[in-house]
């Protein structure tokens, strides 16, 4: 099961769900409109712990503004 499959389960399951997708293909169709297949944020590998922190933070907090 890929990315776009994976995302699209768990938002059955909960369509509250934040889910942040990650990849090493910059070029991939996810990561340049991930939004469109359901992911909240984008980490692009590789990445620092700081910054998947960060974007975690950022998910969170959206999550409590909503």
């Amino acid at each position: 099961m890929g990315g776009k499959e994976a995302v699209r389960k768990l938002l059955e399951i909960d369509a509250d769900a934040r889910v942040i997708v990650s990849s090493g293909y910059s070029n991939d169709d996810i990561m340049s409109d991930f939004k469109r297949f359901g992911f909240s944020a984008v980490i692009a590998k590789p990445y620092r712990i700081a910054d998947l922190s960060r974007t975690v933070k950022a998910v969170i907090g959206s999550r409590k503004k909503a």
